[in-house]
């Protein structure tokens, strides 16, 4: 496996290491990058509503709030996204084929509508051997490891 392309479409900003279809895949992504959030008040396909990109990681966000966000993610097969660390839980559902992790040196894989929380503080590797979609959500709570 590779990490390949990266492709952030949130915020106002694009990260993307150009390959050899580089026109097409930055046009699909400045199409994105013109609807940042997922208009509300409307129902959504949220398998639709974010397409793959050859050899590429892609994401759009639904919400993104100073307490958390909410992202569709669009992984194509064979890239992964390099070990991560996050100061928060982070719930991961599949939402169109199989996903692969790694959280805390322990394999896990996960179906079409199964999910898993990625503890704080874990350290974790998405993979993709067959490509997928997914919706992260974080939720930054400020009181990750205080008991109440």
């Amino acid at each position: 496996m590779k990490c390949g392309n990266v492709a952030k479409l949130s915020g106002n900003y694009i990260t993307f290491q150009p390959s050899v279809n580089f026109n097409f895949e930055l046009n699909y992504i400045i199409k994105y990058m013109q609807t940042t959030e997922i208009e509300k008040s409307k129902v959504h396909n949220l398998a639709e509503s974010i397409d793959y990109v050859a050899n590429s990681v892609v994401s759009r966000t639904i919400v993104r709030k100073t307490t958390g966000n909410i992202k569709l993610v669009a992984i194509d097969a064979g890239e992964m996204l390099t070990e991560s660390i996050s100061p928060f839980d982070t719930f991961v559902q599949v939402i169109e084929g199989v996903a692969e992790f790694n959280i805390d040196n322990k394999p896990y894989t996960l179906q079409k509508d199964q999910g898993i929380i990625i503890p704080a503080h874990s350290a974790y590797v998405v993979k993709a051997s067959r490509k997928y979609k997914l919706i992260s959500t974080v939720i930054k709570s400020g009181y990750e490891g205080i008991i109440l």
